[in-house]
């Protein structure tokens, strides 16, 4: 994985496509029973995802490779693995009790995964601040 910020930031932006059309099913089928799911789409993937995009962008130049990548693979892979329990669960596929060990390993894959990101950001220190150019990327360093 080359750039970390974009491979995040595309990520976001898929959870955000899927969790509005999750939202547009529901307000235009009436049918709301799948909200959770929508939630954890929409913060989970959505709105995390974009955090660290922003995080490897602005704090992480060059994060240790392995520890990003694993890192990386247990957001998404936690993450695919939440969405899918919830959608089984409230979409009446799949009882509770027989969720339960799918959504603890994806919600710890998930926790790991933001503990390994608070590890990150403190082995980088303190950045000096960059101004940003909105097409080309980092400019300078003030």
């Amino acid at each position: 994985m080359k750039n970390f910020d974009r491979s995040y930031l595309v990520w976001a932006l898929g959870y955000a496509v899927a969790g509005m059309g999750l939202g547009i099913y529901m307000g235009a089928s009436g049918n709301h029973g799948q909200f959770v799911s929508h939630a954890h789409i929409m913060l989970v993937g959505f709105v995390t995802s974009l955090i660290y995009a922003v995080i490897h962008r602005l704090w992480l130049a060059a994060p240790a490779r392995a520890l990003a990548t694993v890192q990386f693979i247990l957001h998404q892979a936690g993450s695919l693995a939440m969405f899918a329990g919830l959608l089984l669960i409230y979409g009446h596929r799949l009882p509770e009790e027989q969720a339960g060990p799918l959504m603890m390993a994806a919600t710890g894959a998930i926790i790991l995964g933001m503990l390994l990101m608070l590890v990150m950001v403190l082995k980088a220190g303190v950045r000096p601040a960059q101004s940003v150019d909105a097409v080309g990327g980092r400019t300078a360093t003030s």
